[in-house]
């Protein structure tokens, strides 16, 4: 069905891939191409130059590892790791990278947005290729 699906991801405990990877899977033709994308959010620079620049080299490489690994639930599966604003940066990735779906997972929202999350919420409003939600 989708020759070039991006699953956007956030790497931490409180969030499960494996919807998006499984819708992904099923999403995608026979050639499909799957990419991983983790956005890195910038930390304010107030709070940046109390932070030795090994610690960011260091947390950098962990997030880069992990990518990687959770990556490899998916057939030859690309890690790309970005900085920037989560649903800003998924959007141009896609529209940069000629990608034809989205699969993105969504938790349950709060009162500010009731039917999705707010990156899935942006992401939903502003691709111009299919996103498919999953919770």
């Amino acid at each position: 069905m989708y020759k070039k699906i991006l699953v956007p991801v956030a790497l931490d405990s409180d969030h499960d891939t494996r919807a998006s990877f499984e819708a992904a899977r099923l999403l995608a033709d026979a050639d499909a191409e799957f990419i991983m994308l983790h956005v890195q959010e910038p930390i304010p620079a107030y709070v940046a130059s109390q932070i030795p620049e090994e610690v960011f080299k260091n947390t950098r490489h962990e997030i880069q590892e992990n990518l990687l690994k959770n990556a490899s639930e998916l057939p030859d599966a690309q890690a790309k790791l970005v900085s920037g604003h989560a649903g800003r940066a998924i959007v141009d990735f896609a529209n940069e990278h000629d990608v034809d779906c989205i699969v993105i997972a969504s938790h349950k929202p709060g009162f500010e947005n009731i039917f999705l999350g707010s990156t899935a919420n942006r992401v939903v409003h502003h691709a111009k290729c299919a996103v498919h939600v999953t919770r």
